[in-house]
């Protein structure tokens, strides 16, 4: 169907996981073992791939941590892309569309400079801010739905004329703009009472799921109302909550096994749901 999704849905059901590994990676929050390199962050997000590689079916980076730090941040987002294991679904959490010639270049950008699997766009601008993320065949866009932030309900839950969300007719138009297989929606764990009734509106779509660990969501609801037939078609993205352990460590092996216990963790719980 699509080659970024048959990858994505292949580690899923291998696995039994729909962990996706966000890589949000703060400097500031970075455990002091790493501040020995010369690039602390990379070095962070290597240690943070080797504990989890073993459940994660894909890694998101976040690409406004990087493009924080200017040049070094942006070799840091380039080598940790070479470091994601080809098995799993790249996703570049970038939220861009535009004009059509500007967001060509995006799309240009994130497919084919960095070679990501998949990105994520924000629909405000309608199709022809789209259609460039669209016309690569063999990866998939992630369109902004509903959304895991409280702010959601300021235009994604208002109603149109007619009764019908916004985030429903976004989720239409999805529909119609990824029918060749590279459409998916971001739905946020936090809005589990509406993800049953959002995965039944759009069978077909791949659904990327922020929200759970430190913005509260439920894993199992995540996991069991946002996968598709086949018990496939979803990640579940967890951040902050996986790659942030409390406490102090003394080495890195240390900090490696602190995040491989809790990636194990919610691998177990997943499966427990699939």
């Amino acid at each position: 169907m699509n080659a970024a999704r048959d990858k994505a849905n292949h580690r899923i059901s291998t696995l039994k996981s729909l962990l996706c590994v966000g890589l949000d990676a703060d400097r500031e929050k970075v455990p002091a073992v790493f501040s020995r390199f010369s690039s602390p962050v990379l070095e962070f997000n290597r240690s943070v791939i080797r504990a989890t590689r073993d459940y994660a079916a894909a890694y998101k980076i976040n690409t406004a941590f990087y493009e924080a730090r200017g040049i070094e941040g942006f070799r840091d987002m380039e080598e940790t892309l070479v470091e994601i294991p080809s098995e799993c679904l790249s996703i570049a959490d970038a939220k861009r569309a535009d004009i059509g010639n500007t967001s060509r270049m995006y799309a240009r950008a994130f497919f084919e400079h960095w070679e990501f699997d998949s990105v994520t766009v924000a629909p405000y601008m309608g199709y022809d801010s789209l259609e460039p993320f669209f016309s690569y065949s063999d990866k998939l866009v992630f369109v902004l739905c509903l959304t895991s932030n409280a702010g959601s309900r300021d235009f994604e839950e208002q109603q149109l004329e007619g009764g019908l969300p916004l985030y429903r007719r976004v989720l239409e138009r999805v529909s119609q703009w990824g029918a060749g297989g590279n459409g998916g929606v971001v739905v946020g764990a936090t809005k589990s009472a509406l993800l049953a009734d959002i995965r039944n509106a759009a069978p077909g779509l791949f659904f990327l799921i922020p929200g759970v660990g430190a913005q509260g969501g439920s894993l199992e609801e995540a996991v069991d109302l946002g996968v598709d037939a086949n018990r496939e078609g979803a990640l579940v993205n967890i951040s902050r909550s996986l790659i942030y352990p409390p406490g102090e460590f003394r080495d890195i092996a240390a900090y490696e096994a602190a995040v491989s216990m809790e990636a194990e963790r919610l691998h177990s719980a997943m499966r427990s749901v699939l």
